[in-house]
């Protein structure tokens, strides 16, 4: 592995030496690791605890340009108690909003135990000018957002201009910073459908963890293909090796395309089985998600009444 000190480097020369470096991802490999997975199963008396574990990590999310402080309100309350009927149902991770819409989740969810998320800089293309991607982020900070979900310039990395998007993410991540209390956690988006093949989203993805992402993130939700099972691995191993070298943990979130609770489960088996048991955790794996839960609901129900609810007994997202 290509040596820590990179994490310092200071030309664009010096970082394209370290991620042309890395070893190449096996493709063939790969698919093979994945099929193998999915073959896994989640034993009975285990469903339930991984059902409820895989609620616990989803960002419950709105991301339309239709979007109102009332639906935000609505789905806000369902993050907090997803099933009405049900009060042993964990709440959510978060909820993902737009920064013109983070005041409205800050108040819903204001001394709860979930966060908010915003997709500042510019989402989902990322190209406004750095200084509106920077007072973007600033707001939705400021607003009170306790994450932030960055896009990447994907233009300056396919591109080859590594150092620009390691400044850009060194910068939003400074914005990140309060003067009293946490920082917003930044997780950044790699947008790996416009990424061409696994050794560019090893490359972004150990870029954007050295420039100081709390997560990498595979997608917007906006571009297909999204959260592929094979793009979720090479980053799960990108984040094992990264603390394998420098110590520093960092989490992963797949996002766009899981829709039911057989996709949710075979990703807990790929992070136990690639990163470790350590990254079972809403701190470290999340779930972007606007349909999933509904299902993991149904699935949840299922399992302590025997009986399937029907599918318009959950609110619509």
């Amino acid at each position: 592995m290509a040596s820590a000190a990179a994490s310092s480097a200071t030309s664009n020369a010096e970082l394209r030496a370290f991620l042309h470096g890395l070893p190449g991802v096996d493709e063939a490999g790969v698919h093979a690791r994945v099929a193998d997975l999915a073959t896994r199963s989640v034993k009975t008396t285990a469903k339930a605890h991984a059902i409820d574990l895989a609620i616990r990590m989803v960002d419950l999310t709105t991301l339309e340009g239709s979007d109102t402080p009332g639906k935000v309100r609505a789905l806000c309350a369902k993050a907090l108690l997803p099933d009405p009927a049900d009060r042993t149902v964990p709440p959510v991770a978060a909820v993902c909003v737009y920064p013109d819409l983070v005041p409205v989740a800050v108040q819903a969810l204001r001394n709860t135990p979930v966060g908010v998320a915003s997709v500042a800089t510019s989402f989902p293309a990322g190209r406004a000018p750095l200084d509106a991607r920077l007072l973007d982020t600033r707001h939705a900070v400021a607003d009170g957002a306790t994450e932030i979900d960055m896009v990447i310039d994907r233009g300056a990395f396919l591109a080859g201009d590594y150092r620009k998007v390691y400044d850009e993410i060194v910068a939003v991540k400074k914005v990140c910073a309060r003067p009293h209390g946490e920082p917003a956690h930044l997780k950044v988006i790699l947008e790996t459908g416009e990424l061409p093949g696994y050794d560019a989203v090893r490359r972004a993805s150990w870029l954007a963890m050295r420039a100081g992402a709390d997560f990498i993130k595979t997608s917007t939700g906006k571009v297909s293909p999204a959260a592929t099972p094979a793009v979720t691995l090479v980053m799960l191993q990108a984040v094992r090796d990264f603390r394998a070298e420098t110590g520093r943990q960092v989490g992963v979130k797949p996002a766009g395309g899981i829709r039911t609770t057989k996709d949710a489960l075979r990703n807990l088996v790929m992070v136990a089985e690639t990163a470790g048991s350590d990254w079972l955790d809403p701190r470290w794996f999340r779930i972007g998600a606007s349909s999933l839960l509904n299902d993991l609901l149904m699935q949840r129900a299922k399992l302590t009444t025997g009986t399937y609810p029907g599918p318009d007994y959950y609110s619509v997202d």
